[in-house]
């Protein structure tokens, strides 16, 4: 397993650098395939349990938010947010009220916010002026704070951190996570972003805080539907949702700490 992550990691790490450097549409075309790959896996996984969201419906409405976020200019958003509701329920009601049409709804409106809002805000962040260097910080960051976490909670951990949504996750392991995230942030964020050393420490509280919590937040809906894994696409890491669920906590709180102190 550890060989597998390593190994993936080797290939997706050097993608995802050089789509962050070039920003642009090679970086919206990365965040587009991962968001919608993930938003494929939720929406499948969700059949498990025979609800029956809709694929069009979903993939759509998350790749209206992604167009908005790499090109808010269009000034598309106040239509997506009035008509997204209408036509998906609509649908609905043409479909004549089948058995879970409204868990079918919601799981439509829930995958917008999660994997076409949230997602959205990567592409925000990289559009700001020093954007790049708050991707490498939270990237990074992020990277830190789960191997910190995963190494010392698989050698030392004992203590469970929450066993009814994350057997594996320890309290060892969480607080190496702090440690080493917030000492990265702290780290990056002064020689990059000239962040105090003050704005550091919020930086880094708040980049573990949803690296942790993201990451439990997708276990959640996993432990719900009684799956292991969103999907088998990424060696050792499972699916492209469990790749990045901590990032979809993680990038849209550093984009609003970067909007406060620019």
């Amino acid at each position: 397993m550890l060989s597998k992550r390593l190994m993936s990691a080797a290939v997706l790490i050097p993608i995802v650098g050089v789509c962050v450097y070039w920003g642009g549409v090679p970086f919206f075309a990365l965040i587009a395939v991962a968001a919608l790959l993930a938003t494929y896996e939720y929406l499948r996984v969700m059949r498990t349990l025979g609800w029956t969201p809709s694929y069009i419906l979903g993939l759509a409405c998350v790749a209206f938010f992604l167009v908005d976020a790499q090109w808010p200019q269009w000034g598309i958003l106040p239509y997506g947010l009035t008509l997204i509701p209408i036509i998906t329920l609509s649908v609905e009601v043409f479909a004549g009220n089948v058995p879970n049409a409204l868990v079918r709804w919601a799981l439509v409106m829930a995958a917008c916010l999660y994997l076409g809002y949230l997602p959205g805000t990567f592409l925000r962040l990289r559009a700001l002026d020093n954007g790049t260097y708050w991707l490498v910080v939270a990237l990074l960051g992020t990277w830190i704070c789960d191997s910190a976490a995963y190494f010392v909670g698989r050698s030392l951990g004992k203590t469970k951190l929450c066993p009814n949504i994350s057997p594996k996750k320890t309290w060892e392991g969480a607080i190496a996570g702090l440690v080493g995230g917030v000492l990265t942030v702290v780290g990056l964020g002064c020689w990059l972003l000239d962040l105090s050393i003050g704005w550091g420490l919020v930086a880094g509280v708040v980049l573990v805080f949803g690296a942790t919590v993201g990451d439990l937040a997708e276990s959640v809906i996993k432990r719900q539907v009684g799956v292991k894994d969103s999907g088998n696409l990424i060696p050792g890491h499972g699916g492209m949702l469990d790749r990045i669920d901590s990032l979809l906590f993680v990038l849209p709180l550093m984009y609003l700490i970067a909007l406060l102190v620019r």
